[in-house]
């Protein structure tokens, strides 16, 4: 089977640090759906305006770290070509759990699923129709295979366990910036509810608690370096790039 590239999204998100580990619901981060040439029909989006959430199907594109290449490698000497187990950040990065109990993106098919909130329908000049949703976990340029209406009657599972997902679900971080950094970031036009949201949700791997060390978040065009001290982040500069 081979699948077809129907859009990619497009946002702030330029690099892998700092994009959610999850959608989120509330998130005010908006995700442009810019659908390819070939699937850009507007009779294929009719009716999806009367829909409040939507599924999307999409790839990880820029999985490929140094670490996946040891995994694979390691399994192939054991007679696999694939890792059945993976070490999720929130975990601190040691502990090792099932690939298909996580939603780690280094699997045996590199496919995600995220539940998005749909905004609104645009339309485009260049890119005919666009979805605008909110929520989304992906960087940009993300490819998109597929996208499908959520269902509340038949999606939601309210009673449902989360495993050892459930410990990390209110997971944040308080955030402190300088009155007068932060006036001076606005000025310019920074998309501050975006950034502060990103950092409240702690965009480190569990397993860096180096509380001197200068963590560096790109985001819209900004640049936002910053400590993490205990359960704090406190913004050391904010600049445009």
């Amino acid at each position: 089977m081979q699948l077809q590239i129907i859009a990619h999204a497009h946002n702030g998100f330029s690099q892998k640090f700092g994009i959610p580990r999850q959608s989120r619901e509330n998130s005010c981060i908006e995700t442009h759906i810019i659908f390819t040439p070939a699937y850009r029909v507007r009779e294929a989006l009719r009716g999806i305006e009367e829909y409040s959430h939507l599924w999307l199907l999409w790839g990880f594109h820029e999985a490929q770290s140094e670490q996946a290449k040891s995994e694979r490698l390691k399994m192939k000497g054991e007679g696999l070509d694939w890792s059945p187990t993976v070490r999720p950040p929130r975990l601190g990065g040691n502990k090792r759990m099932g690939v298909f109990a996580t939603r780690s993106p280094f699997r045996p098919n590199p496919i995600g699923l995220t539940s998005v909130k749909l905004l609104r329908v645009e339309e485009t000049p260049n890119n005919g129709l666009v979805l605008v949703v909110s929520g989304a976990d992906l960087m940009d340029g993300t490819p998109i295979y597929d996208i499908k209406p959520y269902l509340a009657f038949s999606d939601s599972h309210p009673q449902a366990k989360s495993g050892f997902a459930e410990a990390t679900q209110d997971y944040q971080l308080a955030v402190i910036i300088d009155e007068n950094m932060l006036a001076q970031a606005l000025r310019c036009g920074a998309p501050w509810d975006a950034i502060q949201e990103i950092l409240r949700q702690d965009p480190r791997p569990a397993y860096q608690n180096d509380q001197e060390r200068i963590y560096h978040l790109d985001y819209d065009n900004w640049a936002v370096d910053f400590t993490v001290n205990s359960a704090t982040v406190c913004v050391k500069n904010i600049a445009k790039k």
